[in-house]
Formats: C-alpha cells, structure tokens, sequence
C-alpha cells in the first residue's frame, strides 16, 4: 500500500458513537489515469468504542484486527456487503 496512514483516536465522531472504523480516502478501484496522490488515505481506528465492547484483551485484540482488516479492505475497493459475507463484518 501506498499513501496510506492508519491512526488511532479516542472517539469516533459524535454522530456515530459506536463506529468502530472509517476509510477515508479514494479506493483503488475507483482510481483512474487522472487520479494524482494528495494526502494520505486515512484509515481511522476507535478506541473508546472498541475497549467499551469487548470483555477482555483477547476479544479486543480479535476485534482490532477485524476492524483493521475490514478498514484497509475498503482501499482496495472491497464493499461492506462482500466483507460481511466473507466474514470481516
């Protein structure tokens, strides 16, 4: 991946309060010869809706990477329908 930052906040926005994730950014499959690199694409990871979900270090660890797997999926052009059927829901 290139142009890519992945960063941890406490809280996602006030809107969505239990937003675990968010993908912002152009996907690579909606990139064409006219796209030119800006600022990264931003993968955002919550803490407070993670930690408040999850019992202990073990679910929170599988929870992250969750989390993390379906963000970054979302660079690549990967729809929450097709991650929730294969899983990383």
């Amino acid at each position: 991946m290139d142009n890519v930052v992945v960063l941890i906040e406490e809280e996602p926005p006030e809107d969505e309060p239990d937003l675990l994730g968010l993908y912002v950014g152009t996907p690579l499959t909606e990139r064409d010869s006219g796209y030119t690199f800006q600022a990264p694409d931003q993968v955002f990871i919550y803490r407070g809706p993670l930690l408040r979900m999850c019992e202990d270090a073990e679910e929170l660890a599988e929870e992250v990477e969750i989390t993390v797997v379906h963000e970054l999926a979302h660079h690549f052009g990967i729809d929450d329908e097709q991650l929730h059927a294969w899983g990383w829901g």
